[in-house]
């Protein structure tokens, strides 16, 4: 059950950031427009990707040797130092969400979300490096556990965020908010860097 938790805090830290995804996800929820499309295809694409990476490197876990896993520590160290260091240079910045409501096409939506997902070098160094590189060492039962926990956390971001901006519209758009949400990220993955580097080092 804690692999469980893990990967939803885990996955809910990666995704509760404002990048292009997350503020499409926002825009549509306060224009009202095909949210619940919207949010299926980030929701199920995140899924998709997450147990892509998490099967990805269980089955090539084997062909590992101390080398190699040593260098793929040290990538997923400087990749939660990096990430680190933009949710902090993000604190200060500025977020703006657009409002302005046009006809779009569900044919468009749909191309518009998968372009946001799939097109993100983020999504993928989020979800199949990152948490496929960290459950890497778990044992089989543990990593699916971790996966669902993290996918648990796409869908319940998404869903919320998409279905809830219109209501919290004023919550979704204030900077004090997101400020909290980044300090919670990066004491988290602080803590998570902390336990790479030693296990790393062990």
């Amino acid at each position: 059950m804690e692999y469980l938790v893990l990967g939803f805090f885990t996955g809910l830290s990666l995704i509760l950031a404002i990048g292009a995804q997350n503020i499409f996800v926002i825009e549509q929820g306060l224009k009202k427009q095909y949210i619940l499309l919207v949010c299926l295809i980030c929701s199920i694409s995140d899924l998709i990707l997450i147990f892509l990476g998490i099967f990805l490197f269980h089955y090539f876990v084997q062909y590992f040797n101390s080398t190699i896993e040593l260098i793929l520590n040290i990538l997923l160290i400087i990749f939660l130092i990096h990430f680190i260091y933009s949710k902090i240079k993000s604190y200060t910045s500025k977020v703006e969400f657009n409002r302005e409501t046009q006809d779009v096409s569900k044919f468009d939506i749909f191309l518009k979300t998968l372009g946001f997902t799939y097109l993100n070098p983020h999504v993928y160094s989020d979800t199949v490096f990152f948490l496929g590189n960290f459950s890497k060492n778990f044992v089989f039962s543990d990593k699916i556990l971790f996966g669902v926990g993290a996918s648990l956390a796409s869908f319940l971001f998404f869903f919320l965020v998409g279905y809830l901006s219109k209501y919290l519209s004023h919550y979704a758009k204030s900077e004090k908010v997101w400020k909290i949400i980044n300090l919670f990220i990066i004491i988290f993955m602080s803590m998570l860097t902390i336990f790479v580097i030693l296990e790393t080092i062990n």
